[in-house]
Parts: C-alpha cells; sequence; structure tokens
C-alpha cells in the first residue's frame, strides 16, 4: 500500500502527506500503538501535521510486539544487550522492505553498491545472533559480487594484509567497523589509504573508554591516513539509516526525518541548534511504528542535517511505563 510512494518522495509536502497516511493506519492497527495514545487520551483527527504526531518511547521495543497489521514477522532483529538487559525486539513482517530502504539509501548517498569491495570489521555484532547491522552488511558485501568483500572477525592482521593490499591497487574500498575494532586496528598497523572510506557504526561495547567525537575521529584519521570518517546512525527499531560524510554531521534519506523534543516536555519541539531528544519518522518502517522517541539526545542544523550528542544519563523517557506493569 505504502512501499511503491515510499522510496519515491520527492518533497517535504510528499513527505509531510505520506507521513499522516501513515500515522492514521498505525493509529488503527498497531494494537500497541493505539492503546498508547488511547491512555494519552489523544484524539487521532486532530493531527493535521507530523509535529501533532504522538512518538512511542522506543522502549516499548522492549515489552511489546511493535506490528501494525495481522502479518507475522519474517525476522525478528534484536538490540546488543549484556546479561540481565531486556533486549528490544523489532519484528518485521516484510524483511523486503527493510532491503530496499538500506540499499536505497546507501545509494542516495553513495552510489552503487557494486562500486565497492565492502571490509566489515564487526566482531561484537558477529558474536551475536539477531543483528539488523550484520544483516543488512552481509547483504551489502553479496550485492558488491566481488570475493574480496568479507567479514573479518578478530583477525586484524589478515584485514590489514588485505586493506594494504587493495590500496596499492587503487581499489575502491569501504571499511564498515564497530568503533573499539577499528581503534584495535590502528592500534597494530598504520595505514595511509588512498581510495578507502572507513565508517564507524558507533559502540565501544564496554571494550574502551567512551571518547568525544572529536578525539575518536582524530584518532582514526590519523591511524587510517585519511581525512574524514564517515558514520551510519541506526538501530534495531528502524528499518532505515542516515549517514555522516564527516564531522558527525547526519543526513537522512528522504522518507526519514529527525525532530528535537524538548526533554522536560515530550510533546514539544526546539528549533535547529537546540539539543533535546531526537525523534525519528521512519516511513519505511510503516509495518511496525514510523513515529518513535528515542534515548538519544542531539540538534538539527537548518539544512535538515543533524548531530547525536549522547543518550540520556536515565533508561526511562518520560510516558515509557504507561503501558508496563
Amino acid at each position: 500500500m505504502f512501499r511503491n510512494r515510499i522510496f519515491k518522495i520527492g518533497s517535504s509536502e510528499e513527505f509531510e502527506q505520506l507521513a499522516l497516511e501513515i500515522f492514521q493506519h498505525q493509529a488503527k492497527n498497531n494494537i500497541v500503538y493505539k492503546q498508547f495514545l488511547d491512555i494519552l487520551k489523544f484524539d487521532t483527527a486532530s493531527v493535521k501535521k507530523t509535529i501533532d504526531i504522538p512518538f512511542l518511547p522506543i522502549y516499548f521495543f522492549k515489552r511489546f510486539e511493535i506490528i501494525t497489521g495481522k502479518n507475522k514477522p519474517q525476522e525478528i532483529f534484536l538490540s546488543s544487550g549484556t546479561t540481565g538487559i531486556i533486549q528490544s525486539k523489532h519484528f518485521v513482517t516484510d524483511v523486503a522492505v527493510y532491503k530496499e530502504s538500506y540499499i536505497t539509501a546507501f545509494e542516495h548517498f553513495y552510489g552503487s553498491i557494486k562500486d565497492y569491495t565492502i571490509l566489515a570489521l564487526l566482531p561484537s555484532y558477529l558474536e551475536r545472533e539477531g543483528s539488523s547491522l550484520i544483516y543488512m552488511v552481509d547483504d551489502f558485501i553479496k550485492k558488491t559480487q566481488n570475493s574480496d568483500s568479507g567479514f573479518y572477525l578478530n583477525d586484524l592482521d589478515k584485514l590489514a594484509e588485505k586493506l594494504h593490499e587493495l590500496n596499492s591497487k587503487g581499489i575502491k574500498v569501504l571499511l564498515m567497523g564497530v568503533t573499539y575494532a577499528l581503534l584495535d586496528l590502528i592500534e597494530n598497523q598504520q595505514f595511509n589509504l588512498q581510495n578507502t572510506m572507513v565508517m564507524e557504526t558507533g559502540g565501544m561495547k564496554g571494550k574502551r573508554r567512551e571518547m568525544i567525537r572529536e578525539e575518536l575521529h582524530e584518532k582514526l584519521c590519523k591511524g587510517f591516513g585519511v581525512t574524514e570518517i564517515h558514520s551510519e546512525y541506526g538501530m534495531t527499531e528502524l528499518l532505515s539509516q542516515a549517514y555522516s560524510k564527516g564531522n558527525g554531521i547526519f543526513e537522512t534519506p528522504p522518507w526519514m526525518k529527525i525532530l528535537i523534543r524538548d526533554t522536560e516536555d515530550a510533546f514539544s519541539y526546539l528549533p535547529p541548534q537546540k539539543s533535546g531528544g531526537i525523534n525519528i519518522i521512519d516511513l519505511a518502517d510503516y509495518n511496525s511504528c514510523s513515529f518513535i522517541a528515542t534515548q538519544d539526545l542531539g540538534k538539527t542544523h537548518p539544512n535538515n542535517t543533524f548531530e547525536v550528542l549522547g543518550r540520556f544519563d536515565h533508561s526511562d523517557i518520560r510516558g515509557c511505563n504507561l503501558l508496563i506493569g
């Protein structure tokens, strides 16, 4: 119903119209979201703009099966989590939509996936089940149709050798890595990569001390011999990703939008350059919930880009406990 329109959005007006339609669809056909709206005593007919829409706290994905409609899940993606931590579960009823979303978004920013050799250094994700990131990167690797593309678990020497080899041949490479593993790699080796794009997917995963972005990217730039560090911003509960081509400034694909909410009033939004909670509209997630209030802090800029500044100090966002108990 929505898929053919989502990936052809060409204007903010088209986005707004489709977002309103998807909201009404989910308000009627997503049991958990409907309960959330009912407890808020929210009149869905009052929604005239996307800023009128109540966003579902992301914590609900830890407690409930968030599905719009009656289709059964084809995949269940799980968030990372240590022992005793409840993992988020994203029940995906149409994996083809996820595939179209991540391929279309990547190629929107970077061109054809077939132009790259993809080397993936994602040990903490490979070591667990149900990672949506691994699902995406594995498909990226297959779509390159390149025998040099592949995953590297903990074999840093083999990865370094491959990077040097491809660099000497002038081959275009995308190195995707979890943050701590990229740091491990440059501590073992020094690089001067001419045709490689280094993309960090975030996360120290308890392996190293947390670093501010400027310090981290300076260290990675020096270690890899590159001028910019790219970044991917996504999460288990979404079907779309934003990308940064440097300096931690992210852009969203046309079917995704970032709003910054006031941390003291979840229904008020802040202007560009003001820091607050990140709300995400992901229209590709129309079979789940497209309107999510995350636990991330950030700010937008006047040109529709955004930054991620950190996370809330507490795990619960106002409204999270409405349906729990």
